[in-house]
């Protein structure tokens, strides 16, 4: 991956990748910013900001406008939320840039927060939440990080609570973009088949308007657990999602390289314990994974299924019966070269698209300040032994960090406590 960075008079970082093999290119702009950075009350307005900024800018005034333009482009174009990001991007063909920057570096520095608009935004951003909460497989995430968390900007719903979002206003709104959209917490990466030193020209004019600052912090997440925690969500569900996790390690932690070795073994691919467990041995379930979440300040690794009504204690016991066999088994060497190998095909699919060239970039460099190459990153999971593979079961895999949640029409909880309890 070849890729140049520049840091403009006014702070902004741009980072600039050709790929010559594609007719398409990405525009990201990527601020460090999201549902972390709220107040209780205000939990909620990163995400309905995110929405203000396609209703209306000085040029593009008209609600709908900004969309037609980008349909006419046949471009592919979203904005998205998480706990500690927001980004905006455009995919389209290369000779579409010009269009692309305009639009999105108009949305970003114009845009007019129009009353009438942020109250139809506000029902747009309700009906959201209500599709989200007919979405048992995304809630199930939600309450896992809830019963992690509790009642902190970590463990409330990126999109905010129908409560919160019906009382944020417009002042709550520009207040909020004036504390978080700086140049100093932004990354605009642009990859695809362009020419490198004319785009970043192009950047750098277009957006150096972008206000100077330094963002607001946000609070410092608090953990503390001593035994195994169980929430149970009691809802008619034609399956049972099951979340059932461990407390890990943040994002700049150097056990995040074996953790994603131990992840792919325990439940990162088709052939993984969890899958061959749950799936081909005993049918129980038609997705299953495990997967590694990292924040700033926190991280956990998390074991997902559906699964029919009345198997979740099976389950359950099935999975922390997996993590404890790895935590005092071990794992074998074939299956750390099997996961390497994987990790590297993975990597080498994913760095074929644009976008995924982009936000790589990007977030790199919004959480890092500098950025591991594909290839540096790689060397470093090939550096992973055993022996740290194992530390890391040892010190995860215990009844201190494990938690449980579920949507399940059943919300007797007790049984599992003592579940967890045998990892």
């Amino acid at each position: 991956m070849k890729f140049e960075k520049k840091t403009f008079k006014n702070g902004l970082r741009a980072i600039v990748a050709p790929m010559k093999d594609t007719q398409a290119m990405t525009l990201l702009v990527l601020f460090g910013t999201g549902s972390k950075y709220e107040i209780k009350k205000l939990n909620g307005v990163s995400h309905f900001l995110e929405h203000l900024f396609f209703k209306g800018t000085k040029h593009r005034p008209k609600a709908g406008q900004i969309n037609l333009e980008l349909d006419r482009l046949g471009a592919e174009s979203n904005a998205f939320t998480s706990k500690e990001y927001t980004g905006y991007y455009v995919k389209a063909a290369a000779k579409h840039f010009d269009v692309a920057l305009d639009i999105v570096s108009d949305i970003l520095l114009e845009p007019l927060f129009k009353a009438d608009e942020i109250e139809k935004e506000r029902g747009v951003i309700l009906q959201e939440l209500s599709m989200y909460e007919d979405n048992p497989q995304r809630q199930a995430y939600e309450i896992f990080e809830d019963l992690l968390y509790g009642d902190q900007p970590a463990g409330w719903m990126t999109g905010g609570y129908p409560d919160t979002v019906k009382n944020i206003t417009r002042g709550d709104i520009v207040h909020y973009k004036a504390g978080h959209y700086l140049s100093s917490n932004a990354v605009v990466a642009v990859t695809g088949n362009i020419d490198q030193a004319r785009v970043f020209k192009k950047i750098e004019k277009v957006f150096s308007k972008m206000p100077q600052g330094e963002k607001l912090e946000k609070l410092k997440v608090v953990e503390s657990q001593a035994r195994p925690q169980v929430k149970l969500k009691k809802k008619d569900v034609d399956q049972t999602h099951i979340r059932l996790g461990v407390r890990s390690y943040n994002m700049y932690d150097e056990r995040r390289y074996p953790l994603t070795v131990l992840n792919t073994i325990i439940g990162g691919n088709w052939s993984s314990r969890l899958f061959t467990e749950l799936r081909e041995k005993l049918g129980l379930a038609y997705y299953v994974r495990s997967a590694v979440e990292q924040y700033t300040d926190t991280g956990y690794l998390i074991a997902s299924a559906g699964i029919p009504h009345g198997t979740l204690p099976k389950v359950s016991e099935k999975i922390v019966q997996i993590l404890s066999s790895t935590r005092k088994k071990g794992v074998s060497a074939e299956e750390i070269k099997f996961a390497k190998e994987y990790i590297r095909g993975s990597m080498d699919l994913a760095f074929e698209s644009s976008d995924e060239v982009a936000m790589y970039l990007a977030s790199q460099e919004i959480f890092y300040k500098k950025i591991l190459t594909p290839e540096e990153v790689l060397v470093k999971i090939e550096k992973v032994r055993r022996s740290d593979i194992m530390g890391i079961a040892r010190d995860i895999f215990s009844p201190a960090k494990i938690n449980l949640a579920a949507i399940t029409p059943d919300d007797n909880s007790k049984p599992f406590e003592k579940i967890l309890a045998k990892i």
